[in-house]
């Protein structure tokens, strides 16, 4: 199978950016330690009215690598200081057409 890719978008209110940021910094090196994790890039939006502030694209090997890896302890360790009002969208995608 070819690789998947993981979408994840954040609602991030006004003021709350660096929050946001140290966040993703948890998830994203508990990631990159992860069998089948094959690289992540954190994207910014220009516009300031957009609905989601920070969009994150992972590639990982497979969905069950991805799976795995989210049902991890360490991960949910991780996770419980995930903030309730910097909600989150995570999908896992594949390319069908280039």
């Amino acid at each position: 199978m070819k690789s998947i890719t993981v979408i994840n978008p954040f609602e991030v209110p006004q003021g709350r950016e660096d929050e946001a940021l140290s966040m993703w910094q948890s998830f994203a090196e508990y990631f990159r330690k992860q069998p089948g994790y094959i690289s992540t890039k954190l994207h910014k939006a220009i516009n300031p009215d957009a609905k989601f502030h920070l969009v994150n694209i992972a590639e990982w090997e497979s969905p069950d690598a991805f799976q795995a890896a989210l049902e991890n302890p360490e991960l949910v360790e991780i996770a419980k200081n995930l903030p309730d009002d910097i909600p989150h969208y995570p999908g896992i995608y594949e390319v069908i057409r280039n």
